[in-house]
């Protein structure tokens, strides 16, 4: 008799029905009590949290974090690290303040802009076209629009890749609408399970435990139910 496929990624913990059951806002995930903590992560990123907690966007930086996490992250504290990972003021040329990755993905990632802050996204483009298609000149600019406070706080880019899409939303009130918005969240959603679900994470060496403290606090407010 043939053996069964190994699962990998969250399929491990989630069956198919259960993922689009989440995506969709249909369900409540039952997460695990305690997490899979190492102190030696914790407290090699120490500084890189002290110096992010100094800055002026702190509050905000940290305060978006704790909708995205429990909101965009299926079942955070069983994947935590493993299958998905923050990085606190990594050392990149673009200068993020944080970043969230799953896989060899980047997914979500803050950057500080004048006092406020602005974000990236990265989605499927067929989430973000009029026809469902991944074709560059569908996309949907006036739900884009929408999404966010104002017209000029959203903008987007094409990144090389098969149905890729990047979303550049600017200010903290505009990243919580675009949050908020079901398609917006429904697409989120998808593209982290897309992401989580090709296997272990490859950035576990730059989790920051402490920016996740922040990720994995419990605060889900409605915008779960999309």
């Amino acid at each position: 008799m043939a053996k069964a496929p190994r699962l990998t990624g969250v399929r491990q913990f989630l069956d198919p029905e259960q993922q689009r059951a989440w995506i969709e806002g249909k369900i409540d995930l039952a997460d695990a009590e305690e997490r899979s903590e190492s102190m030696e992560h914790r407290f090699k990123y120490a500084a890189r949290f002290d110096n992010l907690l100094r800055r002026p966007q702190a509050k905000e930086v940290l305060d978006i974090l704790g909708l995205y996490g429990p909101n965009c992250i299926p079942i955070p504290r069983q994947t935590e690290r493993f299958y998905w990972s923050v990085s606190c003021l990594p050392s990149t040329s673009d200068k993020p303040l944080v970043r969230v990755n799953a896989s060899w993905m980047e997914l979500f990632t803050l950057y500080a802009d004048g006092e406020d802050i602005r974000a990236r996204f990265i989605v499927h483009l067929s989430d973000f076209t009029i026809d469902g298609s991944a074709t560059p000149g569908q996309v949907d600019q006036a739900f884009l629009e929408q999404s966010v406070v104002g017209p000029e706080d959203v903008s987007y880019f094409v990144p090389r890749g098969a149905d890729m899409f990047g979303v550049k939303v600017r200010g903290a009130a505009s990243i919580r609408k675009f949050l908020a918005d079901r398609r917006a969240l429904r697409a989120i959603r998808t593209f982290n399970l897309t992401h989580m679900n090709r296997g272990r994470n490859a950035y576990q060496a730059s989790h920051s435990h402490s920016v996740a403290d922040y990720m994995l606090a419990g605060r889900i407010d409605s915008i779960t139910r999309i």
